[in-house]
């Protein structure tokens, strides 16, 4: 047996001998056999949540380098007891210890104080409310991460480096917060924070788009994704944000963009105290390649461009458009939609749809494509959106009209060159669209329905003068490259007799034929040389896909103009020989051409547009292009 007594009696006759050491010695001694230090066997996952425990890993947790900073103080046991009085004490001893664990260590401990604190707490003056504890946070990663200091600049080897970053993005997003709801509220004034005061203003120079056009902002962290194959996001600082904007005629169904807003501070923790500090809400366009420079340093904006486009895309209405339009079409007005603001000097990459799609069907594709930064630097992509069961020669019309509008509204002067190098991608039908962008028809598709000259046709003047427009045509001289996939040059084996009877028994005539008489389209029919089941019938898409159709037989032998350059994507199912395959709905016989740069065999069903390989190969095709220039 061991004498505790006489034990105590030579412990407090020691100097130094701290009652902590006591505590531990006392402990050895009554379990008789356990040391008070020592280890315990981990596994690699224990080993990996212990290194990495934080706030943002576990509500109101340390990590073990800001417990070194509070123990350096004597401050462990304060935070125990309160949290708030162990900042403020910690704050107070950074006005004149300027070293730089100092701030991590506050920065982590006001997030983990914003954690206990309900979202609706009062803003008084004393700056006691989440909100303005998260703000607070934010600026003191920031003065950790570039704040002026004798201690060097923090490792990106260091953990607290990463935490630092994460803290400040997370915070930032959490101190700007509405106090109902989950948007965002970006405005500018003065913020009074536990520590001080600062005031903080609304900068928008390097922002491309205009405030008033939002209606809302969310935070994209605040947001999971499914049904796309990647989230793109770059690292950085910075709070990604999604910017909702308000319906227009430009955007029908309003638009979701991609937003990085970055706080610059200007000032130290004194002049934090004293209400001199200063800094600026700083908003920038995630398509661009952005960064920004604090101090000579060039810092990376976080970005995360994948969340906008989901929560855009997040409406079934949306997905139903296409199938819509197909049926209803007689109230549908055609649009180039731009869901990335104009931007001179970028190339547009035009994607046209198919038959009873929409443009939401090239989700996965822009998503991928934006992610290539050369990409993002060159292109910018817009979106045509059509009835898709009006006749193919009358849609493409449509298109080429609506290009050269939308063409002379945003470059009226011709200054911009990378216009005049535009990029049109078709999908099935789409691919046929994007065809009669670049080819001159001259009298040979009149011929290939017609013995008779145009003059002598005899209709009344408002469907002449459509079906001249329709049939007489010249290519858009700013196309130069044109990309085909899955697209029926030959028609569709499923354009079946049955298939076109019953779409005609389905879809509304478009309402520019009706105003020129087409329902009276029985009548002229005699004068053409139509196949016997077009006869007495007003056409649609249907018919025009259909291999004995001799437009689409004339259009085969129609070249590129000079100076356009052509790709085709060609879908096979995986289980078929190429030759003699198809893609469930075209044949390979149908899609493949001559006389096109490269022809790429993608082993997929007809929507091959969304297959990663055909994304990649879009990818390549692009990037040569750049080079081609």
């Amino acid at each position: 047996m061991i004498n505790l007594t006489l034990f105590k009696i030579e412990i407090t006759k020691s100097s130094g001998f701290s009652s902590y050491r006591i505590g531990l010695l006392l402990v050895f001694l009554l379990t008789g056999c356990a040391p008070p230090i020592g280890i315990s066997k981990v596994t690699p996952v224990e080993s990996y949540q212990i290194a990495t425990t934080t706030p943002l890993s576990k509500v109101g947790t340390l990590s073990n380098k800001t417990k070194s900073v509070l123990h350096r103080y004597n401050l462990l046991e304060v935070y125990d007891l309160n949290s708030q009085q162990a900042l403020l004490d910690l704050n107070k001893i950074a006005l004149t210890d300027d070293r730089r664990d100092v701030l991590f260590a506050l920065a982590e401990i006001s997030y983990a104080y914003g954690e206990s604190l309900s979202p609706d707490s009062s803003e008084g003056v004393s700056g006691q409310s989440a909100r303005n504890v998260y703000l607070q946070s934010a600026v003191y990663a920031y003065l950790y991460l570039l704040g002026d200091s004798k201690d060097p600049a923090p490792s990106p080897y260091d953990s607290r480096f990463r935490e630092a970053c994460e803290i400040y993005n997370r915070a930032l997003g959490l101190a700007f917060q509405q106090t109902e709801g989950e948007s965002l509220k970006i405005v500018a004034g003065i913020r009074w924070l536990p520590s001080g005061s600062i005031n903080i203003s609304l900068v928008t120079n390097d922002f491309r788009w205009k405030m008033n056009a939002f209606e809302a902002f969310y935070p994209a962290d605040a947001y999971d994704i499914y049904g796309f194959t990647v989230r793109n996001n770059t690292p950085g600082l910075g709070l990604p944000i999604i910017g909702i904007t308000h319906k227009s005629n430009e955007d029908p169904y309003g638009g979701s963009l991609p937003i990085t807003a970055f706080l610059r501070v200007n000032g130290s923790l004194r002049e934090l105290k004293s209400g001199q500090a200063s800094a600026k809400l700083e908003l920038y366009s995630a398509y661009d390649n952005n960064e920004v420079t604090v101090n000579g340093q060039h810092i990376p904006l976080q970005t995360d461009t994948t969340v906008p486009l989901a929560y855009r895309l997040n409406d079934s209405e949306l997905w139903k458009a296409g199938l819509k339009n197909f049926l209803y079409d007689s109230h549908f007005k055609n649009h180039v939609l731009l869901n990335q603001p104009y931007q001179p000097g970028l190339i547009p990459v035009v994607m046209v749809h198919g038959t009873g799609s929409s443009p939401v069907w090239w989700a996965e594709m822009v998503n991928t494509l934006r992610n290539d930064p050369i990409i993002r630097s060159h292109y910018q992509f817009w979106f045509y959106e059509y009835a898709s069961s009006a006749l193919i020669l009358k849609s493409a019309e449509d298109l080429r009209d609506t290009l050269t509008d939308k063409v002379k509204q945003l470059d009226p002067q011709s200054k911009d060159p990378a216009m005049n190098q535009m990029v049109v991608i078709g999908h099935s039908q789409g691919g046929l669209l994007t065809n009669l962008t670049a080819v001159d028809s001259g009298n040979k598709l009149w011929e290939s329905i017609s013995n008779q000259p145009f003059e002598t046709f005899d209709a009344n003047p408002k469907m002449k003068s459509i079906i001249k427009w329709a049939i007489f045509f010249n290519h858009l001289p700013f196309v130069k490259r044109v990309i085909y996939i899955s697209t029926p040059h030959r028609g569709s084996f499923l354009s079946k007799d049955w298939v076109r009877n019953m779409t005609r028994s389905f879809v509304m005539m478009p309402s520019d034929l009706i105003n020129a008489g087409f329902e009276k389209f029985d009548e002229l029919s005699g004068q053409f040389k139509l196949p016997e089941s077009t006869h007495g019938k007003l056409p649609t898409s249907a018919d025009s896909m259909s291999s004995d159709n001799p437009i689409l037989k004339a259009l085969i032998d129609l070249p590129l103009a000079p100076g356009i350059k052509a790709n085709s994507i060609v879908a096979v199912l995986p289980d078929q020989d190429i030759k003699t395959g198809n893609d469930g709905v075209v044949e390979y016989s149908s899609a493949h051409i001559d006389n096109v740069e490269s022809e790429y065999i993608v082993r997929t069903g007809h929507s091959a547009q969304g297959h990663p390989l055909a994304i990649e190969e879009v990818r390549r095709i692009l990037l040569n292009n750049i080079n081609q220039e």
